[in-house]
């Protein structure tokens, strides 16, 4: 070898640097040129062939090259004019520059020979040259080039030319590195020239130039593109702000600001005002004699009942005076009208036929128990027959897809007409961290000379599976665009290594790889398609200069691609090779950590639909603990409510026991000493109250649970019959939801009916109807002797007053005014009688809301919705009848002194002193709670003000977070917390930096004929300007709209340009019979170019190319014909199934246009990405007149998303609406009806507002969810709402007392259903719903015990704050129960009793 020397004298006549061949440095390289310094000739020219090459310019005159080097420059233009043709002014710069290199006669001027070598032909040939180039021609080159696209590989022809350089220099030295598939030799390009050289400074040719023989078209030219309008990203937030808040914000804070301001300024006004007037008074009061007694204290109410001055002082005439001296008689805190001496109360009709159907319904079941429970038990029987067909849905499609969605019916589409996509078995490979697990973040490079060996075998050994039983292997599986006979599309690194690393080592691995990762197209793998690094590599940092670290990277990601089929034998073929590659990576992820220090992260084509239907998530063991804690809550709650007189609890006879315990051994003699009570008599043991024993509700609370379960099973059977497929969702929620439900109703039924014992149980009083063995019974409700209602002013002493203690004077109304004895019969009649409306109420909105859930047409959420209102209204259903039937069973046991799980255990009677004193007034601890503290200190004009700014203040909170509640659903939570593909899918997150490929799918349009062709391509002139072609490469331009990042492949354009003639070695007939197509190596002296001696020619304004029959018939051909290195515009590698051709192969059906969506790592990438799409496909449509739309894997799955905010809106207006139309129906107040409605509207906009500040995204499970939240939370308001409208007085609403007869009748509904429906409803709920956080599936612990949890506690919030509020405000009028009315009032007159209210505190009872 030896250096050449630069001269250093200026060139300045016509010289050469090199000139003719001087042989391949080996026996099957390229020629190389032989260093020459000498004087340009024009010996040995093939001057026909120069001036084809390199223009007119060459067409005379002496030159640098010969005839053998300008044969070598045909060939290396030949295969860079495949790439580059379309582009007119690139293809002439191309020329121009290597033209000049190897022909201009004054090469000598800006080539510098620097070093030669000896060939293999033992002369003396080039080894390095320095060409100097201008840095504006080299500008000028590069960007004529840089945007040329090539659709094959929806990448650039600039990734082959030039290995992705980013500017002129990296391209200009990617062409000039000797390497295999380049230059033969060296060519350094010094960015500076010697003083004795003159750089190449031609002026190129600009892509945009008007001059057509240079002009590019849009594809390839982006100053030649038409600009797109400007249009916001899909899902934009709203542009309007102030400040950092949103207009709307903002908006919401200033009224809640102000309103809280008015309030105080209100509240201080009027305590002002207050305050003079009680000076005033003051003064007047000692200016008066005693004889003004009758002159009221502004503040001499505050403890007499809520609003206690008398109403009928706002009557007229007499009758107002003496109501007003009467009510005076009456004592402190009497304030409601005697109903005998004022107006008769209105009646609801409704009302009145729903509670007589109810007593009539309830007498029957009471009276006919086990008829009953025959006649239901027989109709839910065949309910259940429908379990013979019970199905489990399982394709995720199916589950999570309506089956009339568009995307669905879209995705069927391509399915059929292209094949369905890929089946994508990929790996993640990560180093371990010593000391435990850590964040992608923290994760050490992966890439060492070790970890490559180790993950080489593993390859291997992927690649040598056989499947069991038929044997298949990955190449009988994987997709081979070459064909049958080609090689297995694997993306890995190890294919940059030629999938073996024998030729490298320690030392020279890293180079090889950099080296491959900056320029893809020098490391073909077997299948012969550049692998870009971030295809292999992920997670790769970048130094400070903004390069990437390629060696540092993260993770190798290794992509098996496995062609799927509609075919079910191909399919199962498929997924039995992916069992087994399942089956060993699993092992592989045990052993890998241990063995070589990585960790891999894996799916398969079977890992999806496998995983989310394992059974894991059910936790058999939660649901069995959720339905033990229900039934010990219930067992041990229901029996409380029955008053005793002569038992104590459990804990108050512990007590007992202990303090007498120590006179058992200091009294010499225990018969000595006669104790009236044998409960205060020393024991050894202690004395267990009897209501342990006889008044426990075991039985009947497991019943209850039963019936829950029964209701499940029978929804399941219905729906089951009804074709109705059961989802895991189903078996996973239904049970926690009906159990929470289900379970209310039989709280509120057995209080009501400890309420009926009270007043006209078996102790209930000692007046006519009551039997004589009723006062000897061990075990009663109420009291041995009733409590008169002229008790209060019966001239009761003080002594007799300080014996009565606290219990006695919270005994209830009912217990004292109607000491009517009944049967147990009617008792329980009427007790379904007063609650059956409220449960119907209740029942009908749940099951409306829940049956609305179904119009959500995901079938997943769709089934669950049609179960749990099935399951919802057949408990209902049960409760009613069968429920009611128990009832009475048990409560003739517990009458009979039978030991509740032991009915024929029978406790012996206890005697009952008539004078003991009592001991039980029949209220729980929290009923005394609400009656004395809670309902008076709700109802003072502050707090109400409170409560609705507090309430306010919520509501705006609520709005303010739902504004950032975002959309999707994070596929991870659909599987077990254990699975697989958790890992896997954060590192998809984490480390993968390419989107996923979109199809734009283009039918209804005629590709034959030329207005067809030009609505679809690209690359011609006279394509039209918004054609798909030219709209996706605009779209591409704005990635920020788009969230397209690739050139789209364009079949057309390809297809058109594989016909050009000037690409000799692609489109060929024979020359004897053009009807024939020349094979792909058939010998060049049979074969032409199809287009060689076409009239009209082949021209890029596209007037001569096929139409019709000749367009089909060129198109087959060009299907078929492979894709390789001497043709790369061939169509079928890259473009085999891009066509669906008809059945006769005469007409394309449909074709697709591939591209690429940028990397999208968050659901909100995912549903923008999905919303640009059909965006861009309606616009196409709107523009061509063909039918366009968008498919990619995942579009499927995000269908719901362009929809579920309407539906959203749709479903709950309508879910409201219904609750408006029941309540005001069955309420009877369209007044009350809309209070109601609101404050469920209200409870759901708060479950909302948790929702973003919880991280609960909004999807088809989470609207059902707030459906169902619209249904319960009805619940906490139907029986309050109920309760209140049932104690009216007839009031008009506008009445002067209007204010305080609402409160009275709100302190009443409290004091009667508050107790029910805080331990009845939101305890039972907390308790089922609580038990749901020890679940392991994340997915039910956000969407099921996070959602459900803040409805809870937000529903009995607005049900039992701030509606009391508001109904006593603004309540419609109510109407009284007319049984229960006229009964007393006939029972008053015939025993000539007074009224006596219910009572605010704690003596008004006893008051004068």
């Amino acid at each position: 070898m030896e250096v050449y020397r630069p001269e250093s004298v200026m060139r300045t006549e016509a010289r050469c640097a090199m000139r003719g061949s001087c042989g391949p440095k080996d026996v099957f390289g390229k020629p190389l040129p032989c260093p020459y310094n000498g004087p340009p000739s024009e010996d040995d020219v093939d001057r026909d062939l120069l001036t084809t090459l390199c223009g007119a310019e060459f067409a005379q005159g002496p030159t640098c090259c010969t005839t053998n080097q300008l044969e070598t420059l045909r060939d290396n233009l030949g295969l860079a004019e495949n790439l580059i043709s379309s582009c007119p002014a690139c293809r002439n710069n191309f020329r121009k520059f290597w033209c000049s290199f190897t022909c201009s006669p004054e090469q000598a001027s800006f080539l510098n020979v620097t070093e030669i070598q000896v060939s293999s032909t033992r002369r003396i040939a080039v080894k390095t040259v320095d060409f100097f180039v201008s840095e504006q021609f080299g500008r000028g080159f590069y960007d004529s080039c840089k945007d040329i696209k090539m659709g094959a590989t929806n990448g650039y022809a600039m990734d082959l030319l030039g290995g992705g350089a980013k500017d002129y220099h990296a391209f200009l030295k990617f062409m000039g590195d000797e390497k295999d598939m380049g230059s033969p030799f060296q060519i350094n390009f010094p960015p500076s020239s010697p003083s004795n050289y003159s750089p190449l400074n031609v002026t190129a040719r600009n892509c945009h130039d008007n001059d057509l023989a240079s002009r590019c078209t849009c594809i390839d030219c982006l100053d030649v593109c038409e600009k797109l309008p400007e249009i916001p990203p899909p899902n934009a937030e709203p542009t309007c702000h102030v400040g950092l808040v949103s207009c709307l914000t903002f908006a919401l804070l200033l009224l809640y600001g102000l309103a809280v301001l008015s309030f105080i300024l209100g509240y201080g006004l009027q305590v002002t005002l207050r305050r003079r007037r009680e000076k005033s008074y003051e003064r007047v009061a000692l200016a008066t004699d005693t004889a003004s007694e009758r002159v009221a204290s502004p503040r001499s109410h505050t403890r007499g009942l809520i609003g206690a001055s008398s109403l009928a002082q706002y009557l007229d005439g007499e009758d107002s005076t003496g109501t007003q001296s009467e009510s005076r008689r009456l004592g402190r805190g009497a304030s409601l009208l005697d109903p005998i001496e004022t107006v008769q109360p209105r009646h609801y009709r409704l009302n009145t036929v729903l509670r007589r159907a109810f007593y009539r319904l309830g007498l029957f079941a009471a009276t006919y128990p086990w008829l009953n429970f025959a006649i239901v038990f027989a109709i839910f029987g065949l309910l259940n027959l429908g379990w013979k067909r019970f199905e489990v849905e399982t394709d995720p499609v199916r589950l999570w897809v309506a089956p009339d969605s568009e995307s669905k019916l879209q995705k069927e589409f391509f399915d059929e007409h292209f094949g369905p996509f890929y089946r994508v078995e990929q790996v993640f490979v990560t180093s371990t961290v010593p000391g435990g697990e850590s964040s992608p973040q923290d994760k050490p490079p992966v890439l060492t000379w070790d970890h490559l060996k180790y993950w080489a075998d593993v390859e291997e050994d992927i690649r040598n599976l056989e499947s069991s039983p038929h044997g298949y292997t990955l190449s009988d599986v994987c997709l081979k665009p070459a064909g049958p006979d080609g090689f297995c599309v694997v993306q890995s690194v190890m294919a940059w290594f030629g999938n073996d690393l024998s030729s490298y080592d320690p030392a020279t691995w890293q180079d090889r790889l950099e080296n491959c990762a900056e320029t893809p197209v020098n490391c073909l793998p077997d299948f012969q398609q550049p692998l870009a690094p971030q295809m292999v590599l992920g997670s790769v940092p970048e130094d400070e200069e903004g390069r990437k670290e390629y060696l540092n990277a993260t993770a190798m990601v290794i992509t098996y691609v496995v062609p799927d089929s509609l075919d079910k034998t191909a399919q199962e073929k498929a997924m039995e090779w992916e069992y087994t590659l399942r089956d060993y990576l699993q092992r592989l992820g045990e052993r890998a950590p241990r063995e070589a220090g990585l960790e891999i992260a894996w799916s398969t084509g079977v890992s999806l639909e496998e995983e989310i239907n394992k059974s894991t998530n059910t936790d058999i063991k939660i649901v069995v603990l959720s339905y033990v804690a229900m039934f010990f809550y219930v067992a041990f709650t229901l029996g409380n409510g029955a008053a005793t007189r002569d038992d104590e609890g459990l804990w108050s006879c512990l007590v007992q026991w202990v303090t007498n315990l120590p006179k058992f051994f200091w009294q010499p003699s225990a018969s000595s000493t006669l104790s009236l009570d044998s409960r205060l008599s020393p024991r050894l043991f202690p004395r267990l109250p009897r209501g342990l024993f006889v008044g426990s509700k075991f039985t009947l609370g497991l019943f209850g649970i039963a019936l829950v379960i029964l209701s499940v099973g029978s929804s399941v059977g219905l729906f089951s019959a009804l074709g109705v497929k059961v989802t895991l969702i189903i078996a996973e929620v239904i049970p926690f939801l009906v159990l929470a439900v289900g379970v209310d109703n039989v709280f509120i039924l057995v209080h009501e009916l400890d309420r009926q014992n009270l007043l006209h149980g078996p102790n209930a009083g000692s007046g006519a109807g009551a039997p004589a063995w009723a006062y000897g019974d061990s075990y009663s409700y109420g009291h041995t002797t009733p409590m008169s209602p002229t008790r209060g002013r019966s001239g009761l002493d003080s002594q007799e007053r300080e014996l009565e203690t606290e219990h006695d004077q919270e005994v209830s109304l009912d217990a004292g005014s109607t000491p009517q004895y009944l049967s147990a019969e009617e008792r329980v009649a009427r007790t379904l009688a007063k609650m059956g409306p409220s449960i119907l109420l209740s029942t009908v909105t749940e099951t409306v809301a829940f049956a609305l859930g179904a119009l959500v047409p995901m079938p997943a959420v769709r089934n669950f919705a049609l179960y749990a209102a099935g399951s919802v209204f057949l408990n209902a259903v049960l409760q009613i009848t069968v429920f009611v039937s128990a009832l009475v069973v048990d409560l003739k046991r517990v009458e009979a002194s039978r030991v509740d799980c032991f009915p024929c255990v029978r406790m012996p009677p206890r005697i009952a002193l008539l004078e003991a004193p009592p001991t039980g007034s029949g209220l729980s601890f929290l009923a005394r709670f609400i009656r004395k503290r809670y309902a008076p200190f709700l109802l003072k004009p502050l707090v109400k003000g409170v409560v609705l700014l507090t309430f306010g203040g919520i509501l705006v909170a609520s709005i303010i977070s739902i504004q950032h509640i975002e959309l999707g659903f994070d596929q991870r939570l659909a599987f077990p917390s254990e699975s697989y593909l958790i890992p896997y899918f954060d590192s998809v997150d984490a480390y993968l930096d390419i989107g996923p490929p979109v199809y734009f799918v283009v039918h209804d349009v005629d590709v034959k004929h030329r207005p067809g062709q030009q609505e679809l391509c690209g690359r011609f002139t006279t394509c039209d300007p918004y054609s798909i072609a030219n709209v996706l490469e605009a779209e591409r331009k704005r990635e920020e709209v788009s969230y397209i990042s690739q050139p789209a492949a364009s079949w057309i354009d390809d297809f058109f340009n594989w016909l050009d003639p000037l690409k000799d070695k692609c489109c060929r007939v024979r020359k004897t019979n053009h009807d024939i197509f020349c094979e792909p190596g058939e010998s060049p002296r049979r074969c032409q170019t199809c287009y060689a001696n076409h009239e009209p020619a082949w021209n890029i304004t596209m007037n001569g190319l096929p139409e019709g029959e000749e367009f089909m018939s060129y198109l087959r051909q060009w299907l078929v014909s492979p894709t390789d290195e001497d043709c790369p515009l061939a169509g079928k590698a890259s473009f085999g199934d891009a066509l669906a051709l008809s059945s006769d192969g005469k007409d394309v059906v449909a074709s697709h246009f591939r591209t690429f969506h940028k990397p999208l790592k968050s659901q909100t990438d995912l549903i923008n990405a999905f919303a640009a799409a059909h965006r861009i496909a309606d616009d196409l449509s709107e523009a061509t007149g063909a039918t366009v739309f968008p498919y990619s894997l995942h579009y499927v799955f995000f269908d719901q998303f362009a929809h579920i905010i309407p539906i959203t809106e749709q479903i709950l207006g309508l879910g409201l609406a219904a609750v408006l139309l029941v309540t005001a129906l069955l309420l009877g107040s369209w007044r009350t009806g809309t209070i109601v409605t609101s404050v469920v509207a209200l409870t759901v906009v708060t479950v909302m507002g948790v929702m973003g500040v919880w991280g609960i995204n909004l999807n088809a499970i989470s609207l059902v969810n707030l459906v169902i939240s619209l249904g319960i939370a009805v619940e906490f308001c139907a029986h309050v709402a109920r309760a209140f409208m049932s104690a009216g007085s007839g009031l008009p609403v506008d009445h002067p007392a209007g204010q305080k007869e609402r409160d009275e009748r709100m302190w009443i509904a409290l004091v009667d259903v508050g107790p029910s429906v805080l331990s009845g409803i939101t305890f039972t709920k907390l308790i089922g719903m609580c038990v749901l956080a020890l679940t392991r599936s994340k997915f039910l612990e956000i969407y099921y015990f996070r959602m459900w949890l803040t409805l809870i506690i937000s529903g009995a919030l607005h049900g039992l704050v701030l509606l009391p509020v508001v109904l006593s405000l603004a309540g419609g009028s109510g109407f009284p129960q007319q049984e229960a009315d006229e009964e007393w009032m006939s029972h008053a007159i015939r025993n000539d009793y007074e009224y006596t209210p219910f009572l605010a505190d704690d003596d008004s009872a006893l008051s004068d």
